[in-house]
């Protein structure tokens, strides 16, 4: 267990790091872009070997504290002249022995993007694969990975007064929820995480974070936030003895259940026009889509609640299994791995998996009246976690626009292409008019559309300068079309390509 962290000893950690550099493009200056990529891949010696004999201070705090490597006391001492190789101890990060300090946790500096602009953080976490030089303990607390970094990339940068972080871990959505919200409550089943939630909130002077230790919402019983997000421990594991159960990973439930759970109780603590953002896993059971399922728990909320639920992945029961064998430490051709293998296979069988899909959800609780969204989809392209909190925003409030306009008043509404759209058109050799027209957007989620040359044009008119009835009724002219079928046509796609963010409205 990591002790209580000292308020000032943190506040000399950060500023010894400070001093040395240490930051995300330092590091990655020094060891080089291969050595920095084959880290996030348990790989710590091609970094090791890049930095050589070097004894400056931000080579001494790379390997003590980024690779989990022991270091010199005499190094550690003049690389962290406030803080020390006995502060280090004192925070529970490294033990000193004789001459040497050996790392009991690792600190890496996290670069970020919001609509704020450009940060960086200092991440403290437990000692990975490479550094302890196997499994992982099943206490485990994860630093930040990938799926860590779309969450944080998805959260709204709007404004809010009270947050909750289900599920904190290292406490990385609680200090990205903290850019935005004015108060952050934390929770986690694990004490150890919610210790390294308080070390890491204190290391980068973020004030306004709570920690409760509890499972789900119980820590919270009665309450109501405006926000809630959550890296909930989603991964579907058997229920037998034998398979790890690791607590970053594993809420102790069968199959998807977890994800089941927060879905039907998070609109109760939700604040009216509060918004929930989760990551998750769901089973396509029985052949009843893992979609449908979601849909299924959103509707047997205790609140009705708008849903917005996208699917990036899906992977079938062996693939599954093998990913979370492996990212356990189990590695294939260790004694283990197979045996591992089949218990996941045996679980899903029981059920009659035959698909996982993994995605996120997004949740609100309308203001006022009844919910208005409920879209299920599934988005393969690749995710940017920077900037995708902005689109969802813009998206829910272009959303909520459409929802009071009937299509008269979408009709005289004024719009603009947004700026991150382009068109690209197919001909055929030789052939005048294209065979594809296609609208791809730059940000966002990257989406291409193929249209058709009536919704092209319109497209292509809106400038914000006439009213898309106006130009829908000048592009029937050109194409000597019926006006009235062309609007019919035209003002639902107009409506997705509206909250999709191929097109805004003016002003």
């Amino acid at each position: 267990m990591l002790p209580e962290p000292d308020p000032d000893l943190c506040r000399a950690l950060a500023a010894d790091l400070r001093d040395a550099g240490f930051t995300a493009e330092a590091l990655r200056d020094a060891w080089g872009p291969a050595a920095d990529d084959a880290i996030a891949r348990g790989l710590r010696s091609p970094a090791s070997r890049a930095l050589g004999d070097r004894d400056d201070a931000l080579a001494v705090l790379g390997r003590l504290l980024v690779l989990g490597m022991p270091a010199a006391a005499a190094s550690v001492a003049s690389a962290l002249v406030r803080t020390g190789a006995v502060g280090l101890a004192r925070l529970g990060l490294a033990e000193v022995g004789g001459d040497a300090v050996r790392p009991r946790a690792v600190v890496r500096p996290q670069s970020y993007t919001d609509d704020s602009g450009s940060g960086q953080w200092w991440i403290a976490s437990d000692l990975d694969e490479a550094a302890l030089g196997g499994p992982l303990p099943e206490d485990h607390v994860l630093g930040v990975g990938g799926a860590s970094l779309t969450l944080a990339g998805l959260q709204l940068p709007t404004p809010a007064a009270r947050g909750l972080d289900i599920g904190a871990g290292c406490g990385i959505q609680a200090l990205r929820s903290r850019a935005q919200v004015a108060h952050v409550v934390a929770t986690d089943i694990s004490p150890r995480a919610l210790a390294f939630t308080r070390l890491n909130a204190l290391l980068n002077g973020v004030d306004g974070i709570e920690v409760r230790l509890g499972s789900l919402f119980e820590p919270v019983a009665g309450e109501e936030f405006d926000r809630i997000v959550s890296n909930p421990p989603f991964v579907i594991t058997p229920r037998v003895a034998d398979v790890p159960a690791y607590e970053y990973r594993d809420g102790g439930m069968i199959g998807d259940d977890v994800v089941a759970a927060f879905v039907r109780g998070v609109g109760a603590h939700l604040a009216p026009g509060g918004v929930a953002q989760l990551l998750g896993n769901w089973e396509t059971r029985d052949g009843v889509p893992g979609l449908e399922r979601v849909r299924s728990w959103v509707e047997s909320s205790s609140v009705g609640l708008d849903a917005w639920v996208v699917e990036r992945e899906r992977l079938d029961p062996l693939s599954y299994a093998e990913l979370w064998v492996r990212d356990g430490g189990t590695l294939p051709g260790t004694p283990g791995f197979a045996r591992l293998v089949d218990a996941w296979l045996d679980d899903f069988a029981a059920r009659g998996v035959t698909q996982v899909g993994f995605g996120y959800l997004l949740l609100r609780r309308p203001a006022t009246g009844s919910p208005t969204l409920a879209r299920y989809e599934t988005l393969h392209t690749a995710l940017a976690s920077d900037g995708l909190g902005g689109h969802l925003a813009a998206a829910l409030a272009a959303h909520d626009r459409l929802a009071e306009l009937d299509d008269a008043g979408l009709a005289a509404s004024v719009l603009v292409v947004a700026g991150d759209v382009t068109e690209a058109r197919h001909h055929l050799p030789g052939a005048e008019d294209p065979t594809v027209i296609e609208l791809r957007q730059g940000g966002g989620f990257g989406r291409a559309l193929g249209v058709d040359p009536g919704l092209a044009a319109l497209v292509g008119a809106c400038d914000g300068d006439l009213p898309v009835g106006a130009l829908i009724d000048a592009i029937a002219d050109l194409l000597e079309v019926d006006a009235g079928a062309l609007r019919a046509d035209l003002l639902p796609r107009v409506r997705e390509l509206t909250f999709t963010g191929f097109l805004r409205f003016a002003g």
